[in-house]
């Protein structure tokens, strides 16, 4: 396990889990299995924490921190698209303006379906 991890190593939230997962249509890939990761500028759930979407709940598994120069085509798939270039493109126009720096760091947030 890495620092980063460490549920007590990790800084304080800048955010609630629940603008965690805010866009209609990536609340829909979470819903539907396509999206299991969000990556945010800043840290928005503990591990443990649980998020719920239209009345459907899922566990944040894992939190961490990751340069976008780091991310690979699996880490894209995470987050329901094809490809890092898809991911890019996607994230850009949602910032207009905001540059992709690959020094840039971001967190994690790895979660699943609770089994109810």
């Amino acid at each position: 396990m890495t620092n980063q991890e460490k549920h007590n190593e990790l800084p304080p939230k800048t955010c609630t889990i629940d603008r965690l997962v805010t866009m209609p249509s990536d609340v829909q890939k979470v819903i539907d299995g396509k999206k299991t990761a969000t990556r945010r500028n800043g840290r928005y759930a503990d591990v443990g924490e649980i998020m719920e979407l239209k009345g459907k709940r899922f566990i944040v598994d894992r939190v961490y921190s990751q340069s976008l120069g780091e991310l690979t085509d699996e880490h894209a798939v995470q987050e329901g698209f094809s490809n890092v270039e898809e991911y890019k493109q996607s994230i850009l126009s949602y910032h207009p303006g905001m540059p992709w720096l690959p020094q840039m760091r971001v967190w994690v947030h790895e979660f699943s379906p609770v089994q109810d």
